[in-house]
C-alpha cells in the first residue's frame, strides 16, 4: 500500500506565505512525478504545480512567480512553498504522485492523492 500525508495549510492574512509538505510512504519503489492540485469551493479541481524526479518544475499561470515546488527524492517528499497569497488561492490543497508500487519484480503503477490540507487566505 501507498499513502501520501499533507501538512502545513491554514489561515493566512493576503500577502503572507505558507509552506506545505507531502510524505509518501508505503511499498514504493519509485516515484516519477509528484504534484500539487488545489479544489476551490464550487471550482474543479486543478493542478497547481509538477516536479519530475528530475526536479524540472512546471507550474499553472496563475501562480508563477508566487510558488514554488520542490522535492527530496531520498525522504520521498514534495514541498509547495507559496508566497504572496491572494484570497483566490483558497482551497483544498491536495498532493498527488505518480508512483510505482512493489518490489521483487512485481510492480504495479499507483496513482495517489493525499487527504488534502486546507489553505484559506483571508482579504
Amino acid at each position: 500500500q501507498v499513502q501520501l500525508v499533507e501538512s502545513g495549510g491554514g489561515l493566512v492574512q493576503a500577502g503572507g506565505s505558507l509552506r506545505l509538505s507531502c510524505a509518501a510512504s508505503g511499498s514504493i519503489f519509485t516515484i516519477n512525478l509528484m504534484a500539487w492540485y488545489r479544489q476551490a469551493p464550487g471550482k474543479q479541481r486543478e493542478e497547481v504545480a509538477a516536479i519530475t524526479s528530475g526536479h524540472v518544475p512546471n507550474y499553472a499561470d496563475s501562480v508563477k512567480g508566487r510558488f514554488t515546488i520542490s522535492r527530496d527524492n531520498a525522504k520521498k517528499t514534495i514541498h509547495l512553498q507559496m508566497n504572496s497569497l491572494k484570497p483566490e488561492d483558497t482551497a483544498v490543497y491536495y498532493c498527488n504522485a505518480d508512483i510505482v508500487s512493489g518490489s521483487d519484480y512485481d510492480y504495479k503503477p499507483v496513482d495517489a492523492w493525499g487527504q488534502g490540507t486546507v489553505v484559506n487566505v483571508s482579504s
